[in-house]
């Protein structure tokens, strides 16, 4: 049953309240599907407060964003010597406390629209920068392509969030449990690091059959 709205605490403790409402509501029903009064309820307070901490959804819709993108990719990320994979799935350790937070995100990008490209692309910014601050750490090796790469790397990382059912299904795990992602874990550090293929083969060929004709 939901607390009655109440205005009372600090001024932080309402608006984490407040954002931590949102996350739960928008990744359960999505952006349009959660009115400032339902998220107000469920924070226990009143929809007024929620526009005075705010301004505006959209405003709580910001506040969120920029809670998950600090929360997965923050100053941590770019720390030198920083774990690039391991960062970015620490949330998944932490089940089902980050849930909310993964569900807004998954909900967020899947959804579209201009707000879904823009957290997209900020995690894309973030994965960038990382990528880039191990590289001059001597922890992450160089890409050919460095804003590619750092596509690949953040869509790699969402993947679980999209498709938790069916990954867990596929493991035999009712979708992102704690299980699946330990049994996740290693494989993908293993990927990572060692690579896939046994030899260069694949990656001359497909530097051969790029390069334009006439080239040296």
């Amino acid at each position: 049953m939901t607390a009655p709205a109440t205005d009372l605490g600090t001024d932080d403790d309402a608006r984490d309240r407040i954002r931590d409402a949102a996350l739960a509501l928008i990744g359960r029903h999505g952006y349009a599907g959660a009115s400032v009064r339902a998220i107000a309820e469920a924070a226990g307070v009143s929809p007024a407060l929620v526009l005075h901490h705010f301004g505006s959804k959209e405003g709580l819709r910001a506040a969120c964003d920029a809670h998950i993108l600090d929360a997965l990719l923050g100053d941590d990320a770019l720390a030198p010597g920083a774990d690039v994979i391991g960062l970015a799935r620490r949330w998944l350790a932490e089940l089902p406390r980050t849930r909310p937070s993964f569900d807004y995100l998954a909900r967020m990008i899947t959804d579209g629209g201009p707000a879904g490209d823009r957290l997209f692309d900020a995690i894309v910014d973030r994965t960038a920068a990382m990528l880039a601050e191990g590289e001059r750490s001597g922890a992450v090796r160089p890409s050919s392509d460095p804003r590619t790469t750092a596509v690949v790397v953040a869509a790699h990382g969402l993947v679980p969030l999209l498709l938790q059912r069916h990954i867990g299904r596929a493991l035999g795990e009712d979708g992102l449990s704690a299980s699946a992602v330990e049994r996740l874990t290693l494989p993908t550090l293993e990927l990572y690091t060692h690579g896939l293929y046994a030899d260069g083969s694949m990656l001359e060929g497909a530097r051969a059959a790029l390069e334009p004709e006439g080239a040296a």
